[in-house]
């Protein structure tokens, strides 16, 4: 029985929004598994998590306002960052941790 785990913030979709991605995930599962057969074992779990309990880079997540500053930071990093690295070590060399002043 496949089951899936959706986690989302809560209030940022609708129920018909809801059950939309349910549908969907589905139906994605049912061509995973090769049959139609396995529609009515594919378990979604919706979930909504309070706002509060939320963090992205280490700062509170306001919802969908939190969009613009999360690719404002994403792309300063990416402009400091030298060369392609595609390792962790390239990328701790690239783009090292910042002194907070610990």
């Amino acid at each position: 029985m496949p089951f899936v785990n959706v986690k989302l913030v809560e209030g940022v979709f609708s129920e018909d929004e809801k059950h939309a991605m349910a549908k969907a995930l589905s139906d994605v599962m049912v061509q995973f598994e090769g049959s139609e057969a396995f529609r009515e074992v594919v378990w979604v779990l919706i979930e909504e998590l309070h706002r509060d309990g939320w963090h992205i880079g280490g700062r509170p997540f306001r919802g969908p306002a939190s969009l613009m500053e999360t690719l404002e930071n994403s792309k300063a990093i990416v402009e400091t960052v030298d060369g392609r690295p595609t390792t962790r070590p390239e990328w701790a060399e690239a783009a090292p941790v910042k002194d907070i002043g610990q």
